[in-house]
């Protein structure tokens, strides 16, 4: 656990960007367990994140991720990784202060090679490239913010971001 409480690394970033690879091979190399809210939803509603956004909506979904996001953080020891949009919510931000949040950000071309086409991704549906500009630019800033440091994943391995969240946070592996 971090000396804050709660999760040992939390990492935060756009859809894409690696949260799930990179959080499972930190989770392998600190020896903790790995976490992602979303496959937490995914778990708990018994279908995709696609569905939710057709059936009850945006507003829903965000509702059902304040949530997975408050439990993952009071009860998660490890490597915990949040959905694209869970830092859009205040209460999430705050909870997320005095913890070792990192910031995996990657450009607008990679996210374009690494998501490509996906329909699985309800907010990119139309207009991939156009839709992650305007997403990124409306979050951005929100990463920043609830980040302790920030971890560049253009044109790196998942084992070489991996590390560099370890160095960045300066933890050893178990």
């Amino acid at each position: 656990m971090s000396e804050a409480g709660g999760p040992l690394v939390v990492l935060v970033g756009p859809m894409g960007v690696g949260k799930s690879t990179v959080g499972e091979l930190l989770a392998a190399r600190l020896n903790v367990p790995y976490r992602d809210t979303d496959a937490d939803i995914v778990e708990a509603e018994g279908r995709p994140i696609a569905e939710i956004f057709v059936d009850e909506g945006e507003a829903h979904f965000r509702e059902l991720e304040r949530q997975a996001v408050r439990a993952a953080l009071a009860a998660h020891p490890g490597v915990l990784a949040l959905g694209g949009g869970a830092v859009m919510d205040d209460g999430t931000r705050a909870a997320l202060a005095g913890l070792p949040v990192v910031y995996l950000s990657m450009k607008v071309t990679e996210a374009i090679k690494r998501v490509g086409l996906n329909t699985a991704r309800p907010l990119l549906a139309v207009n991939p490239r156009q839709q992650w500009k305007q997403l990124m630019e409306s979050r951005r800033h929100l990463y920043t913010e609830v980040a302790h440091a920030v971890v560049e994943t253009d044109d790196r391995t998942p084992e070489e971001v991996a590390q560099a969240v370890l160095d960045a946070l300066e933890l050893k592996e178990a």
